[in-house]
């Protein structure tokens, strides 16, 4: 097919004026850091990595930050009331603050995306510490969720500088997770176009894949999403927004219980999607199930694959194929008590789609929960 996704990427690379390398890290405002660092290493099989607060120099503020392969993710509390940090956490709950971005020039970054419209939420600042120098700015998108775009060529310490070297006696086994494949937005009513126009013209990301309420809907509700992309394929922000139906969907769920715009799921990578479910399941990680009969005709639609069916069955992992390969995906819960931030475990043999085939089923058991909520 010519028009490949992955052809499409490779004629956007060329031309890259924002060229980012993956995503270095994800920050988290949580009502209490150090028991959500705790549960990210037991659930999920973090590392304790790095720690800043009262005791390194940041009086106002507890931060964890805890990494397992080329996924860090950092926790950040108030010790007091009366500030930003206070408010978000106050009318969101817990949830994504920074996707923090890395660049291999902090500052040309900020200088291209404000210069195309972006609204600064850091200015360029340089971070200093015995290890070296990171350059940190930001730029504001849907929501309260802002892009940082981090520079960190001249550094050497285990985070940043202002953190210091976390050290733990507990430190559970990994589960197998190794970067952040996507990160997904909810947006408003009629907003989408407006943030896939920021992306494209703030960042120089792509449109690369779009479904319409014809693909991503039910008996009951429905949604749109479009895909953006960076040219190296390397940070992928697929931007959802509702559509009409009967009942409530899942976009304005969240909306509602979030308090606007916001993160929805963040997609964690892995090579062993049966071996990383078993282990998060075993830790008490929640996922959504689909029905058995999914199963009963999967190969017949997707092909051959080199898995065995009976776990993915047990597990409740789906697949689904694109013209370059196949995926295989599952989806958590809500993490929070609100039905809002939750996760996508994902592995690619190939594919570099994102489960068009699985969306009926996946949204009708997002459904049975939000029933089960009193919230459809």
């Amino acid at each position: 097919m010519s028009h490949s996704i992955a052809t499409r990427l490779q004629q956007h690379a060329n031309t890259d004026f924002l060229p980012l390398e993956g995503t270095d890290y994800v920050e988290f405002y949580v009502g209490n850091a150090k028991q959500a660092a705790h549960f990210y290493k037991t659930a999920f099989g973090f590392q304790s990595l790095a720690y800043a607060g009262p005791e390194t120099g940041m009086k106002e503020i507890a931060s964890y930050a805890v990494r397992q392969n080329k996924l860090t993710f950092v926790f950040t509390t108030p010790l007091r009331p009366g500030n930003s940090m206070a408010d978000h956490i106050y009318k969101h709950g817990d949830g994504v603050k920074v996707l923090a971005l890395r660049v291999d020039d902090a500052r040309k970054a900020w200088t291209e995306t404000t210069a195309r419209g972006a609204v600064s939420c850091k200015d360029p600042v340089v971070l200093k510490d015995d290890h070296g120098e990171v350059v940190v700015s930001g730029i504001r998108t849907y929501g309260e969720t802002d892009h940082y775009f981090i520079e960190r060529k001249n550094y050497k310490g285990d985070f940043l500088p202002g953190y210091q070297t976390w050290e733990s006696n507990y430190n559970p086994p990994e589960t197998g997770l190794q970067y952040v494949d996507h990160c997904v937005g909810n947006v408003g009513w009629h907003q989408m176009d407006k943030w896939v126009k920021f992306y494209e013209d703030v960042m120089g990301f792509r449109n690369i894949l779009s479904f319409d309420d014809n693909d991503i809907s039910t008996e009951y509700s429905a949604l749109m999403s479009k895909v953006m992309s960076t040219g190296n394929g390397y940070v992928k922000f697929p931007i959802n927004e509702p559509a009409e139906g009967k009942k409530k969907s899942q976009v304005e769920e969240y909306l509602e219980f979030y308090n606007g715009e916001g993160c929805q799921h963040v997609a964690l990578a892995t090579n062993n999607i049966i071996e990383t479910v078993t282990a998060l399941q075993s830790r008490g990680v929640e996922f959504l199930k689909v029905p058995p009969a999914y199963y009963d005709d999967l190969l017949d639609r997707v092909g051959e694959i080199d898995e065995a069916l009976e776990p993915l069955k047990q597990l409740g992992i789906l697949v689904d194929r694109d013209e370059e390969g196949y995926l295989l995906q599952i989806f958590s819960k809500p993490v929070e008590d609100r039905p809002t931030l939750f996760f996508e475990i994902i592995q690619r043999k190939g594919a570099k789609s994102f489960g068009k085939g699985n969306f009926k089923a996946l949204f009708e058991a997002i459904e049975r929960e939000q029933e089960k909520r009193g919230n459809l």
